[in-house]
């Protein structure tokens, strides 16, 4: 099944070269697919994974491990974020 994956901020340096100036790609998941699943071919650092998203509605993580996406879904990740 295709969803859209996003990554924002300094996590985009995660994404392939060719897709680092959008933060964004369609990607191929498998059905039941969970967002730590998704996200773990691609490396990141969990301690980075700070903001989770699924069609703009917010994931904690303690869903992570079991929270499933289906087809069309859009993930987006975003790291912590400094300033003030």
């Amino acid at each position: 099944m295709k969803i859209t994956f996003k990554l924002y901020a300094s996590l985009t340096d995660y994404l392939p070269a060719d897709r680092r100036t959008s933060n964004w790609m369609p990607l191929e998941v498998e059905p039941g697919a969970t967002i730590a699943s998704v996200i773990a071919p691609f490396n990141l650092p969990m301690k980075m994974v700070h903001l989770v998203l699924i069609n703009g509605v917010y994931v904690p993580p303690a869903q992570h491990a079991t929270r499933t996406l289906v087809e069309g879904d859009v993930l987006a990740i975003w790291p912590p974020l400094a300033g003030g």
